[in-house]
């Protein structure tokens, strides 16, 4: 089957995203997507439904996770794409990644509360449905829904990053644990967003080269966090590397994404795109 427009990085309300499962499905069908992932941080409770949704609308699935992972004192995201959700091992590594949110966000609530924004806690938790996953992004929710930013683009300018107040770090999974926890379940590791880390060149080839020597595999390409000029600027790191390329939108929301699903430029033809890698009926 040529697939061309797949979208396989986006998020539901399981993890931090206002759409559920289902309603993901939907749009990413209506946009055109023909190959479709959920892939909710750390977490794989909407599996089942957007795997069902999708093959009631006709559209090829595989089944996704994003784990956050502590790396070279920052936290970069790593996908897992064709995981089988139900092994054990993948199932305790996302739990241990998880454990820990619910006192880093009491953390963070106290920071803010220093600088004249009380009862973030409480505020964040009526924008996330499980505190297990409770995130910077339910925090920023509820700035905004304060006013106290007027998009979740300036709160993530005022706060809740390194040096501004309501930042607090946490020690994700390893690098080698994510990569491993993927491949052991039968998936395909990808470098989520690789533009966004603040990395030199140096730390970015260790990077690459310890994420292959674990077993990873792909690298997002054309994303919805990337600008259009890192397009090419990750098809060449891609090719230098050997990595799959993969394509997702990143989509969280309709009033917070800039991306929509099944809307970016397709990918280079002089990659091997990540879904070649998966057998479909």
């Amino acid at each position: 089957m040529n697939i061309t427009n797949a979208d396989l990085h986006c998020h539901s309300v399981v993890s931090d995203g206002t759409l559920s499962p289902e309603d993901l499905a939907i749009r990413a069908q209506t946009n055109g997507v023909e190959l479709w992932s959920l892939t909710d941080h750390d977490v794989i409770g909407g599996q089942a439904r957007a795997q069902k949704a999708a093959i009631d609308l006709g559209m090829k699935y595989v089944s996704g996770v994003e784990i956050s992972v502590s790396w070279m004192d920052q936290t970069i995201h790593i996908v897992g794409l064709g995981i089988n959700p139900e092994h054990e091992g993948l199932v305790a590594g996302l739990l241990q990644t998880r454990d820990g949110r619910v006192a880093r966000g009491k953390l963070m609530a106290d920071q803010l509360a220093k600088v004249g924004v009380p009862d973030a806690y409480e505020g964040a938790m009526q924008f996330c449905g499980n505190p297990e996953l409770l995130s910077r992004t339910h925090f920023a929710r509820f700035l905004v829904d304060q006013e106290v930013c007027k998009d979740i683009e300036e709160v993530f300018t005022r706060f809740l990053t390194p040096g501004k107040p309501g930042y607090v770090e946490h020690a994700w999974a390893t690098l080698r644990e994510a990569v491993t926890w993927i491949t052991t379940a039968g998936g395909v590791a990808v470098i989520a967003h690789p533009g966004r880390y603040r990395l030199t060149e140096l730390q970015k080839d260790e990077m690459y080269k310890s994420f292959k020597e674990f077993g990873g595999q792909g690298i997002e390409v054309v994303t919805g966090s990337h600008a259009p000029y890192q397009y090419h600027e990750y098809e060449k790191v891609a090719l230098r590397y050997g990595f799959y390329a993969s394509r997702g939108s990143d989509f969280h929301s309709p009033d917070e994404s800039h991306t929509d699903l099944g809307t970016l430029p397709m990918l280079p033809t002089s990659l091997k795109p990540v879904w070649s890698l998966f057998n479909f009926n």
